[in-house]
């Protein structure tokens, strides 16, 4: 019979494993005292700020009305502000080199200083989620409102999430937007990455399953259904086989288009303006302005002009 190792025994040999560094070497940047790390918990307070100052009243506090509005969007700010600040420098950490110790104090100011650049442009992202709430309830015969759009509608959700993680890309800010992007993944089944291009008045009608990948383009008054993929074809790799990354790989996507659900639309090709993508169909060759793209009976793909 084994006799056991005593309780002490285990959990000292066990600390000592968890601890060693040749097991911590992929995570390189818990490797020095001091520097901020990013919070999933503080990431998804800062969605629900966010959302809560472009909504006011539908996300966050209901109380909110024309009397207090100044007040409690000033609380919010200040908050949304604090937190900002400190996951941006933790993201910013992340392009440091794992061999060097990082600045903490350089990058708390590039923290303050891009969370006050993302807070001036609020107003703007209200602007573009409103022509995205505005489609949305025009593109739907059982929407009762935009209200009801803002309250119920996931696709709303996830659009937010994705303009907050888009333009803290164009603010160079690393890690945080896809944090911000797969939060709305998991609590809307819509996984749109942060650095793809999306126009105004985009529509995502169901939602669940849709994907987009970080090099997709889509334009303006674009509608798609659920399930849709605008996915990669294939990897450029290089000599070692690895992945070549930073390649643009995904669909751009014409104004006025509409794709149907199911439709995987894959690689760089173009989707010209006015075009129709119907139902289950696997795309990976260019679609003229006008065209139309619909499954035959017998399966062949028919091509028409509307």
């Amino acid at each position: 019979m084994v006799t056991p190792e005593p309780h002490d025994s285990v959990m000292s040999a066990t600390v000592a494993r968890l601890s060693a560094q040749e097991n911590l070497k992929s995570m390189c940047h818990m490797r020095w005292r001091g520097e901020p790390l990013p919070s999933q918990k503080a990431v998804a307070e800062i969605i629900e700020l966010c959302r809560a100052l472009i909504f006011p009243g539908f996300f966050g506090n209901s109380d909110v009305n024309r009397n207090n509005i100044v007040y409690h969007t000033g609380v919010s700010l200040e908050r949304l502000y604090e937190l900002l600040a400190d996951q941006i420098a933790a993201g910013m950490g992340f392009a440091e080199e794992c061999d060097e110790e990082p600045d903490v104090d350089r990058l708390k100011t590039l923290g303050r200083e891009k969370a006050d650049s993302f807070i001036s442009r609020l107003p703007e992202l209200r602007r573009l989620l409103e022509a995205d709430v505005i489609a949305t309830y025009n593109g739907d015969p059982a929407a009762i409102s935009t209200e009801e759009v803002i309250y119920c509608y996931p696709a709303i959700r996830a659009i937010a999430n994705y303009r907050m993680a888009h333009l803290l890309v164009e603010l160079g800010v690393p890690v945080i937007p896809r944090m911000i992007g797969e939060q709305a993944h998991s609590e809307t089944g819509i996984d749109i990455h942060p650095a793809a291009t999306i126009g105004r008045s985009f529509t995502i009608d169901h939602g669940t399953g849709v994907v987009i990948g970080a090099t997709a383009r889509i334009g303006d008054n674009v509608k798609i259904y659920q399930g849709v993929t605008l996915g990669a074809k294939s990897f450029d790799t290089d000599d070692e086989g690895n992945p070549i990354k930073g390649i643009p790989r995904h669909p751009v996507i014409g104004n006025n288009v509409v794709i149907y659900s199911n439709a995987s639309i894959l690689g760089r090709i173009t989707i010209g303006d006015g075009a129709v993508i119907g139902g289950n169909l696997w795309v990976t060759t260019d679609v003229a302005p006008g065209e139309k793209l619909v499954q035959a009976k017998a399966d062949n793909i028919l091509r028409f002009k509307q």
